[in-house]
């Protein structure tokens, strides 16, 4: 038996996820988080960064490829984050309902690195994991900056944990979850 609650555990990890993301940047450098996937189909969309003239930061989310006119419209009176090369910095991106082992909680894992999503799609077409929701993941990150690297490695299911997953992705569920939310700017879960 732990000393700390699962709460407690999350609050004070260094590994937690801000809000209800999993955002493999935030994982700290040296370690990993373990997920089981929710779905089988995640949300495909293009993503760029504006900044306010306050100087807060928004993501625009768009579900085609958009042009620089699009985003330009989209954005407002916001300022698109640029490529170091010039140019809007837009990136492809997916987003997908994962448990969090570490918080006990569904979270929304988006990812944006391409190494990422290249290593879940290679897992998807091994016969040995056809059924993606079946098996756990664990994702460690070493390095920062450009010197990044991410692994991702499927593993069995964590013994016992299959009702507490069950039970928390149908709360959410019920809450009124809906990825598809995430395009317009709205709250995966729950609607505005």
């Amino acid at each position: 038996m732990s000393f700390l609650s699962k709460t407690a555990v999350a609050a004070v990890s260094s590994n937690s996820a801000q809000g209800g993301y999993l955002n493999p940047s935030k994982i700290s450098s040296g370690s990993s988080v373990r997920f089981a996937l929710l779905s089988d189909q995640p949300l495909e969309f293009y993503e760029c960064w504006g900044q306010a003239p306050d100087g807060s930061n928004k993501p625009f989310r768009f579900d085609y490829e958009p042009t620089n006119e699009d985003i330009n419209a989209e954005l407002g009176d916001y300022v698109a984050r640029e490529k170091v090369s010039g140019g809007v910095d837009i990136k492809f991106a997916i987003a997908v309902p994962v448990y969090n082992y570490e918080t006990s909680t569904v979270q929304v894992l988006s990812v944006t690195q391409k190494g990422i999503i290249r290593e879940l799609d290679a897992i998807s077409q091994s016969d040995d994991y056809s059924d993606l929701m079946a098996w756990d993941f664990v994702l460690s990150k070493k390095g920062s900056g450009l010197d990044t690297e991410y692994k991702l490695l499927p593993g069995p299911r964590k013994k016992g944990t299959q009702a507490e997953i069950d039970e928390a992705w149908s709360d959410a569920k019920a809450a009124g979850f809906d990825i598809s939310r995430l395009i317009n700017g709205g709250n995966p879960f729950k609607a505005s």
